[in-house]
């Protein structure tokens, strides 16, 4: 039986990713700040439950605690939880910085570092699938954020760096690139705008980026792949 750490895990694409695992047959360890404040999840033999930010290194620590000794192994990670806002590139402050980075960077460092730890213990390889953003590599004007895209960008190199580091201990590390989500930091967006930054002129659904998620757990050829699910955002003008 294969578990799954999901991180920001309480709701949109988290928890979109939660559900899926378990109906898949995966053990799932989920976390949030809140997660089981929040009654997105009640927690089960199959399905435990780790509140606390992923900014902080105790959090990922418990994290793979709970993994390690309710279900004995890590074998995926879905590095979910992150932030972003958007503000004119010479508005953002330096604490902006700071919090984007610790969430974005510090809390993937953590728990990445433990996770494969662990995999590598185990000796039967495991899979890691970052959320980066289709705006890191192919920025729209008037869409201005600079600086989360630091964190982005930054994502999706270490993505391509860890999966050439750990391909030979069978280890794979994956990333998938949204473009605009129907999720709850979009609710106060007019959807008729939203629509127009892609091509398709659609807004993806969080199963859209869940099944791309998925895939990539589950895709034993596939690593170093930053999978874009954006309806062709990123390819070119429109």
């Amino acid at each position: 039986m294969k578990t799954a750490i999901v991180t920001g895990g309480s709701q949109g694409i988290g928890a979109g990713v939660v559900k899926a695992f378990l109906d898949r047959g995966y053990n799932v360890v989920a976390n949030s700040r809140n997660i089981a404040k929040s009654r997105a999840f009640e927690a089960s033999e199959k399905l435990a439950l780790v509140d606390g930010s992923i900014a902080e290194a105790a959090t990922a620590a418990k994290i793979a605690g709970a993994a390690k000794s309710k279900f004995g192994s890590i074998d995926a990670l879905v590095n979910n939880a992150g932030i972003y806002f958007t503000k004119h590139f010479i508005d953002y402050t330096v604490d902006d910085l700071r919090s984007l980075v610790s969430v974005n960077i510090e809390g993937f460092l953590f728990i990445s570092q433990l996770a494969i730890k662990q995999m590598l213990a185990q000796k039967t390889g495991g899979s890691i699938v970052n959320i980066t953003a289709t705006l890191a590599d192919h920025p729209i004007a008037g869409i201005n954020s600079a600086v989360p895209m630091i964190t982005k960008g930054g994502l999706a190199a270490v993505t391509r760096s860890l999966a050439m580091e750990y391909a030979k201990q069978g280890i794979r590390v994956n990333a998938v690139a949204p473009g605009v989500v129907d999720t709850p930091l979009h609710e106060d967006h007019p959807k008729d705008f939203l629509k127009t930054l892609q091509p398709m002129g659609q807004i993806s659904h969080v199963e859209d980026i869940v099944d791309a998620i998925v895939y990539l757990t589950e895709a034993g050829q596939v690593t170093g792949e930053v999978l874009h699910v954006d309806g062709g955002a990123h390819v070119g003008k429109w």
